[in-house]
């Protein structure tokens, strides 16, 4: 009996992209409230100001996401309708195109990490999370095309001190992306379901990314007083460098906030808490 064809599922070898590429584009998409923001823009459709955008996000601050907002324009994630103090903002065309993103991001975690009814925005940025550290895509890359492997061939590989490699394998390992092939001493590494089933992902960012690399290409090299700014994307120009402060005070907001704990939960945007069909787990 003839058997209907099977399209042949897409393959994406781990250690066939651009780590840099995939650093640099999670630094930009990954910082927390960034895809809370992303998701209220798109979904409304519209021009929206900050105290619009609060209101649809009231575990936020208005002043946590001005500040955020502030650097995703500075990113080219969002623009502004025009220089008025106060002026709305929306979604770039770069910001349009992160839905594509979300989905593989969202997808990869339902299936590999956690498939419970996460709220959509939770679940893009704890799988960023894990994935933005530096030197983590190198990292998994190195387990992909030579694991299992024994710590001192990974540091090696990846080109980094041995501290700097435990701690980044010590991350991995609880993010349930990298574990060891025993619980004896010296034990190789290797990468779990989930990290060898980042291919998809990392080409969608990648492909994502294709404008940040062009723009890169185009830009004029960068001058001290932009090489010594502590939060990427703030210029230390004005009061830069005290949005730069206040991000980073920023990062403080409780983690609980996208927890699963009973209460108090946030109360989200309807489509952005909807879950999908779970899928497999490892």
């Amino acid at each position: 009996m003839h058997q209907p064809h099977v399209p042949a599922r897409p393959v994406f070898p781990i250690n066939s992209f651009d780590a840099q590429r995939i650093e640099d584009a999670f630094g930009l998409s990954g910082p927390k409230w960034t895809t809370w923001s992303v998701m209220t823009l798109a979904q409304e459709g519209r021009p929206m100001r900050i105290r619009d955008i609060a209101a649809k996000l009231p575990f936020v601050s208005e002043q946590v996401l001005g500040l955020r907002l502030a650097a995703m324009q500075t990113g080219g994630l969002v623009t502004r309708t025009d220089t008025r103090h106060g002026a709305p903002y929306r979604l770039s065309a770069l910001g349009e195109s992160l839905t594509h993103v979300h989905r593989a991001l969202a997808d990869w975690s339902r299936i590999y990490l956690a498939p419970d009814a996460t709220a959509e925005a939770e679940r893009v940025e704890d799988a960023v999370r894990r994935l933005r550290p530096r030197h983590s895509t190198a990292l998994i890359q190195v387990l992909a095309d030579g694991g299992p492997m024994r710590f001192g061939h990974i540091a090696e590989g990846i080109g980094r001190a041995d501290a700097f490699t435990r701690q980044r394998l010590l991350r991995l390992q609880a993010d349930g992306l990298v574990t060891r092939t025993g619980p004896q001493h010296g034990a190789p590494y290797m990468l779990t379901d989930a990290g060898q089933e980042l291919g998809p992902v990392y080409a969608t960012v990648e492909r994502w990314s294709v404008p940040l690399a062009t723009q890169r290409v185009l830009s004029p090299p960068a001058s001290a007083t932009v090489l010594q700014q502590t939060h990427p994307g703030v210029p230390l120009g004005s009061d830069g460098a005290r949005t730069a402060a206040a991000l980073r005070r920023s990062a403080a907001v409780p983690s609980a906030l996208f927890s699963h704990a009973p209460e108090p939960q946030p109360r989200v945007l309807a489509s952005l808490t909807t879950p999908s069909a779970p899928g497999r787990v490892r």
